[in-house]
């Protein structure tokens, strides 16, 4: 039976090869506010690996006083034609459609950055993500930014895109159709859909009007938005059916939930620990509604529920976005029958979370990504002498480090002291609600299956079991083991995590956990202890709780430990512990008023991180011919490793991943593959 997800599909004249697309997004691979060549390639790869339709530059925006919230391409200027011509002639010469988003971001940024204008929006109603206070428009707004639509989708137009979508969810286009964001009282304003609607409707007829009817215009819209006072359902595909019969769109690409807030936006892009394809049913009603091709994409990270969103007629075409940013050839994947050698999106968030914080998404299971001009997707066997690879430690540093040498071509020994790999994955993997990250360590695990490569576990490997394979390389990718930290006193009545999480330690009735890594682990232990029935306080010397999650991921977390009615302590740090009968006492000291306080309580548990558990390696340093020396700016510049530091010596040395120092699964993976690419 042919494969629905393979089956062509017409989208007004545009025939597309398959049913699966990656939707707009922006990854913040922009250069100057451009899609220069970082930002190309990443969407030549998916090209490459067979999707129908990539859709790039999610908020794209139209005028300057939609200043850049997170690397958003400018389509404001003629500049961006050119770089369009270059990204589009890559992505076709794969057989593949692309189209871009654009939009005015209205109250979605902020005004204290580029030109300093304030940003605009029809009420002066302010957004908790972004905060910024927005003018309420005015006649002469609505004229100008109508315009620069219109010469937005003239330029994608020009630049060779085969269409454009609008953003219409928590931007300007669709804040008119909202009562949380139309506060107005004139033609505009939310007493009629026909006023909440002109807004949308006059720019569509610009657009229209600068690129004539030929040109392929769709809608990424929200069709309800799920939270009190927002836009119904009722009225949003009340709105989906009008905007497809004025005949001024092609396709509409469904939307749930709302944006303003990090809770909110949450569910809308749904991580880890949440229901496959939560938002098919919304798309599933708009079909039924509207007489134009239907896309939706939330949560949609393995074929089978892409194809069952086909199957049961819930869209036409099918968005795997993260799924692409894990594997990009998903499609050639399927093709040759190996869509279990799919890496699999795990839903970890990374990608989104990073440009929370200011930085280029970047995946946490695939390395590869956007790297594509420096780090294959495809791992190419080596040109030069096939060589004897010992490996020790099979957490993902290890794993991806026999993984990409064995496919270069080199004979690999692993050795695993546990029975089986995984290493802190594993751990972190132990709370329910975020078990799916194991996904990670599978694939490299089933990937090591598949090669030849000489696996023993059950094997602490220390120097002369290394040596007795007689290897031209080593690579130590022993992690970490957790520390408390540098307390005065009692670091040892302190619970270790893993014990905890492992189950080698039984959660206490009355907890107290000391963050002072900020990351994943902190809040994990504390969903974990809360989940286990602890009542818990949380201390941290930050000045908010897991300060290093970003806004997909930390809303989970607090729902859960809000629930549990857990005590947060901020701005303080764990300082000693002592035991005073059958309870433990906690020195816990401000930072700011040098002030002490104590906490009796029946378990304190310490997460500081890792420390290298690198024994092996230091027994093996001198031994090596670069006295486990990397060269860094080789390591840069994508070289071999050439340092000769002692010439007696018969192998080269390196460590990787946590054996170096505390970080996390993607410094893990990117050690090893860009080190072990180079043998």
């Amino acid at each position: 039976m042919a494969d629905p997800l393979l089956q062509p599909f017409q989208l007004k004249h545009l025939t597309l090869k398959n049913r699966i697309i990656s939707t707009s997004h922006e990854p913040a691979y922009s250069e100057e506010a451009l899609p220069k060549a970082r930002y190309r390639l990443y969407h030549e790869e998916k090209a490459k690996g067979g999707i129908g339709m990539t859709m790039i530059g999610g908020s794209s925006i139209v005028a300057p006083d939609s200043p850049q919230a997170f690397g958003n391409l400018y389509v404001g200027s003629d500049a961006i034609i050119p770089w369009f011509k270059e990204l589009t002639a890559g992505v076709h010469k794969y057989g593949a459609a692309v189209m871009v988003q654009i939009t005015h971001l209205g109250r979605r940024t902020s005004w204290a950055k580029e030109h300093w204008l304030p940003v605009i929006a029809p009420s002066s109603v302010r957004e908790p993500a972004h905060r910024a206070f927005p003018k309420e428009m005015e006649d002469w707004d609505f004229a100008r930014v109508i315009t620069a639509y219109g010469a937005a989708a003239r330029r994608c137009r020009d630049g060779g895109m085969d269409g454009i979508e609008i953003e219409s969810y928590g931007h300007l286009f669709d804040a008119f159709w909202s009562p949380i964001t139309n506060e107005r009282t004139d033609e505009y304003g939310p007493q009629t859909l026909e006023n909440r609607m002109r807004f949308s409707i006059e720019v569509l007829q610009e657009i229209r009007r600068q690129v004539g009817n030929d040109y392929i215009v769709g809608l990424r819209m929200v069709a309800d938005e799920t939270v009190e006072d927002g836009l119904t359902r009722k009225d949003g595909l009340a709105i989906a059916r009008h905007m497809a019969d004025s005949g001024l769109i092609d396709f509409i690409n469904v939307i749930q939930g709302y944006i303003g807030s990090d809770e909110s936006i949450s569910h809308v892009i749904p991580g880890m620990g949440t229901p496959a394809g939560p938002h098919l049913d919304l798309a599933r009603e708009v079909k039924r509604l509207v007489k134009l091709p239907v896309m939706q994409a939330a949560r949609v990270n393995d074929v089978a529920t892409a194809r069952h969103a086909i199957t049961s007629g819930a869209v036409d075409l099918i968005g795997m976005t993260r799924a692409h940013m894990a594997d990009p050839h998903i499609v050639a994947k399927i093709m040759r029958g190996e869509e279990t050698r799919i890496r699999p999106c795990v839903g970890a968030g990374y990608c989104i979370d990073r440009l929370y914080q200011g930085m280029e998404a970047l995946c946490l299971h695939n390395p590869a990504t956007s790297r594509e001009a420096a780090m294959p997707h495809v791992i190419p066997t080596t040109t030069g002498a096939r060589k004897k690879v010992v490996v020790v430690g099979a957490g993902p540093a290890g794993l991806e480090a026999a993984r990409v040498s064995a496919v270069r071509g080199h004979k690999v020994v692993l050795f695993e002291a546990a029975d089986k790999p995984g290493g802190q994955v594993l751990l972190a993997a132990k709370l329910q609600r975020r078990r799916e990250i194991v996904g990670i360590v599978e694939w490299l695990a089933a990937e090591v299956h598949l090669l030849d490569i000489d696996c023993r576990f059950n094997s602490y490997a220390e120097a002369p079991d290394v040596l007795a394979e007689n290897p031209d390389i080593v690579v130590i990718a022993t992690g970490g083991l957790p520390f408390a930290g540098r307390l005065k006193f009692g670091a040892e009545l302190a619970t270790s995590p893993w014990d905890i999480l492992a189950g080698q330690a039984p959660v206490a009735p009355e907890v107290l956990l000391f963050d002072d890594h900020g990351a994943h682990e902190g809040l994990s232990l504390a969903e974990f202890a809360v989940d286990h029935g602890a009542r818990l306080e949380y201390v941290s010397p930050e000045r908010a709780a897991g300060v290093d999650v970003g806004g997909i991921n930390y809303p989970a977390y607090f729902k859960k430990l809000y629930a549990a009615k857990t005590t947060f302590t901020l701005n303080h740090r764990l300082k000693g512990i002592r035991r005073d009968g059958n309870k433990l006492v906690a020195v816990l000291g401000n930072d700011y008023d040098k002030s002490e306080t104590e906490r009796r309580t029946d378990q304190v548990i310490a997460e500081h991180g890792t420390l290298p558990a690198a024994e092996v390696y230091f027994a093996l340093k001198e031994q090596s011919s670069n006295r486990g020396e990397l060269d860094i700016d080789a390591l840069i510049a994508n070289r071999p490793q050439a340092l000769m530091r002692n010439r007696d010596g018969r192998f080269q040395l390196f460590r990787v991943g946590d054996a170096v120092s505390s970080r996390n699964i993607h410094a893990a993976l990117y050690d090893s593959l860009r080190l072990c690419l180079q043998f």
